[in-house]
């Protein structure tokens, strides 16, 4: 075990802490793009308008290396999902797909993986979209 794995045992999980900051960014560098995000499933709106209109050739999404952009999607959007729906997070710092990983469980028990629904989204389109995703959850877990 190396001196980092070591220091990441004593301290809080690294996830836990790069979610904040990746939906921090992600809300900064959106709102400055004109898609703005305020914390609301009604949000996720623009996230799908983003993946519409950056996942065609030359977009932010179609660079070949969008895993960071991703990852901040999902964060954002599990943030929303702990906020508003009364989620927890669930990491994994020893997964080597951790970053992929990350999820939500719901106060219904239901666990679900933001990172992996962003990817879905920018793999098929609007029928994964994210805000018709998040209106489900909110409806479930407003039963």
């Amino acid at each position: 075990m190396g001196l980092l794995d070591k220091l990441r045992k004593k301290g809080p999980p690294a996830l836990l802490e790069d979610i904040p900051k990746a939906e921090a960014w992600l809300v900064q560098n959106m709102n400055a793009a004109g898609y703005p995000l305020d914390g609301t499933i009604e949000s996720f709106r623009e996230l799908d308008r983003f993946f519409d209109e950056q996942s065609s050739p030359g977009g932010l999404l179609a660079d070949g290396k969008p895993g960071s952009k991703l990852f901040a999607v999902g964060s954002y959007m599990g943030q929303v999902f702990v906020r508003r729906l009364g989620g927890v997070w669930e990491t994994g710092d020893s997964d080597p797909a951790g970053e992929v990983n990350i999820a939500v469980r719901l106060p219904d028990g239901s666990l679900v993986w933001p990172v992996q629904r962003a990817m879905k989204r920018l793999g098929n389109g609007a029928e994964d979209g994210l805000y018709a995703y998040g209106r489900v959850l909110e409806e479930q877990t407003a039963k």
